[in-house]
């Protein structure tokens, strides 16, 4: 899986799956892009991984400047063949009738708009060059409720449907368009998951969840040839066979 000459942008690069996404990549030679509200953490990240490395402040609820983050990228690697959508955020969990509106609504913006401004803004150029790849992370949330999670489960319900209608759109463009949906992860998220103490999942033990390279390994398969089966739907990191065919079993 090499990815000599190639350039990846990653929301929410600044820890968890998004920070392990972009070490896999650099790893496999890729240009990375590293993109998210936390400027010192994707900075100090940048600066492990070297010159290959980009790091690029940038709130994915402002198209403005998920638009500008894709062009400073473009500008500095001269290109742009991959986006991962993995920002996103848990908060508010609790029951629908006791959560705030706004709170909610801010998910909405992060997970589902940020996911659509991401998309929008490196379309026209990966139709312009014939080929591209975007990957948006999912959830087993997107696929089924659950409870206190209403912000996060609709969030996800839409991100998938996007992945489905833009793989409709744009494969015959040369566009290649998935999810994944890693399952637990131990990563900051989970930690907040469990403090909440809702809903079953919040009961897991820590040993249960994946470590995040599992899914960063699984995102660098998923920009080959061997993921085309998966095209406009999500890939679930809980099977044994996608797990086999990334070689993490």
């Amino acid at each position: 899986m090499d990815m000599v000459g190639k350039t990846v942008l990653i929301t929410g690069a600044s820890r968890g799956i998004g920070e392990a996404t972009a070490r896999v990549f650099a790893a496999a030679g890729a240009n990375v892009a590293l993109v998210a509200r936390s400027t010192d953490a994707i900075a100090s990240i940048a600066g492990d991984i070297g010159d290959k490395a980009l790091a690029i402040p940038c709130d994915v609820s402002r198209y403005s400047d998920v638009a500008q983050a894709v062009a400073a990228t473009a500008q500095t690697f001269g290109g742009l063949d991959i986006l991962i959508n993995n920002a996103g955020v848990v908060d508010p969990i609790g029951h629908l009738q006791d959560i705030d509106p706004d709170a909610w609504g801010r998910t909405i913006d992060i997970n589902l708009k940020g996911v659509m401004h991401g998309m929008r803004a490196v379309v026209p150029g990966m139709v312009a060059q014939g080929h591209g790849t975007i990957i948006n992370i999912s959830s087993g949330a997107a696929h089924g409720p659950v409870e206190g999670w209403t912000a996060y489960c609709a969030s996800k319900a839409g991100v998938y449907m996007l992945t489905r209608n833009a793989d409709l759109e744009l494969r015959d463009k040369g566009v290649r368009i998935l999810g994944l949906s890693p399952g637990t992860v131990a990563t900051e998220m989970q930690r907040e998951i469990k403090a909440s103490g809702v809903n079953p999942v919040s009961q897991l033990d820590w040993s249960v969840h994946i470590p995040p390279e599992w899914p960063a390994r699984a995102l660098l398969w998923m920009c080959t040839e061997q993921a085309d089966a998966h095209l406009g739907t999500d890939i679930s990191l809980r099977e044994d066979d996608i797990r086999k065919q990334v070689g993490l079993i």
